[in-house]
């Protein structure tokens, strides 16, 4: 028996009594990959992404590890609910323009305390005071870096549009208008290099374009490394009481640790180890999030049909946004139909040994927003469910 076929074997019998659609996560390859994390991040502390979890009682099982510490969140709103649940080290990952949200944050000591904005542009200082309603506290700051690797004059440009902050001068600039400005206190700094940690360079049948990532890849760690330690020398020299200098993402936690300049290293995948996260070079993980759909029909030999599945990940179109059937080992999509929005064929021989009502395990191309269709995690050790605990969504929120 494979692997694969083993861990099938497992969560059929741990989950025997539950009826599908349903998703689990496998603790053993859960507290796995969190040490993978940690012994990548080489003593530097990870910082969780909250969006890439979406659990309460699973963030608060990472942060109880060695190696973690604090939270990345992705809307204002979840970070203050973060924030009353407990968590007292919440960084917002992305500006906000929830005014509603600003003024509680400015109308409450604990809350002002325990939340991080993220900033790059003094409209949004702006619109934080135009927003507080008289709430007087002070709000603490983290500038975002774009990371991008800009060549050729600029005229080729490589990841993500975030952040207009690009050079120390652009970034020490916005620090002052920061320390001017009564009312903020800037802590810290982030730069997200998702071109490097959310790029795979191991693409399966793909040599060329695999090698062409790579090179991109050790091009552009070599120029943000020395880009963010002038930037961050530049904002020290306006704000020498930096609390911290953000960095990474879970396919490039060994490289950003490594920086002399970073105090910390954000992930959160590397939780889940979504399909993603297959193709790299620098590490592998364990699959600990799935989801299993029911087969509801059997339309000929070699196929079957399971209950939905359509669950597409955000990001720019194509195959590679769908969840991928993963257990029984063999089963794939009609390209004809692809993943449905009720039902889903699979096709491929071990189709011929599933039977009305057995379970196909799915795993999803990325890994939070596989908890925006499930209310509950069943938590799997061994063979047995020993908890099952609600999602975000199961708890009545949908932050996005």
């Amino acid at each position: 028996m494979t692997a694969r076929a083993a861990d099938r074997a497992r969560y059929d019998r741990a989950t025997a009594h539950l009826d599908a659609p349903v998703a689990i996560v496998d603790l053993e390859a859960f507290d796995a990959n969190a040490d993978d994390l940690v012994r990548r991040a080489a003593g530097k502390p990870v910082r969780v992404a909250s969006k890439s979890v979406r659990c309460r009682a699973l963030l608060e099982r990472v942060l109880a590890r060695d190696g973690f510490a604090g939270l990345m969140s992705y809307t204002l709103d979840e970070s203050l609910w973060l924030a009353r649940s407990g968590f007292d080290d919440v960084l917002l990952a992305y500006p906000s323009a929830d005014r509603a949200a600003y003024a509680t944050l400015t109308g409450d000591p604990k809350l002002a305390a325990a939340v991080t904005v993220m900033i790059d542009d003094p409209a949004q200082l702006q619109l934080i005071d135009d927003a507080r309603d008289g709430g007087r506290e002070e709000v603490r700051v983290c500038l975002e870096l774009d990371t991008a690797l800009k060549m050729f004059g600029g005229r080729v440009r490589v990841g993500a549009r975030r952040s207009p902050l690009y050079s120390a001068a652009q970034v020490a600039d916005m620090a002052r208008t920061v320390a001017r400005r009564p009312g903020f206190r800037l802590v810290g700094i982030m730069a997200y290099e998702g071109h490097i940690a959310g790029v795979g360079d191991a693409l399966r049948g793909r040599p060329l374009r695999s090698r062409a990532i790579r090179l991109m890849q050790a091009t552009a760690r070599k120029e943000l490394a020395q880009r963010r330690a002038d930037v961050v020398r530049a904002v020290r020299a306006v704000a020498p009481d930096l609390e911290f200098v953000n960095g990474g993402g879970t396919g490039s936690v060994q490289h950003t640790a490594a920086e002399d300049s970073v105090t910390e290293i954000a992930a959160g995948s590397g939780l889940y180890v979504p399909r993603l996260f297959d193709n790299y070079t620098s590490f592998s993980g364990r699959p600990a999030a799935l989801f299993a759909q029911p087969v509801v029909r059997r339309p000929g030999v070699g196929v079957v049909t399971v209950l939905g599945g359509g669950y597409p990940a955000s990001g720019a179109p194509g195959p590679d946004r769908l969840p991928v059937p993963y257990l029984p080992e063999g089963l794939r999509y009609d390209s004809q139909e692809g993943a449905g929005e009720v039902q889903t064929p699979l096709l491929g021989s071990p189709a011929d040994d599933l039977l009305i009502g057995d379970k196909v395990w799915f795993r999803h191309a990325k890994a939070g927003e596989l908890c925006e269709r499930f209310d509950v995690l069943h938590l799997v050790e061994g063979d047995t469910v020993t908890a099952s605990v609600p999602t975000y969504r199961g708890e009545g929120h949908t932050f996005l």
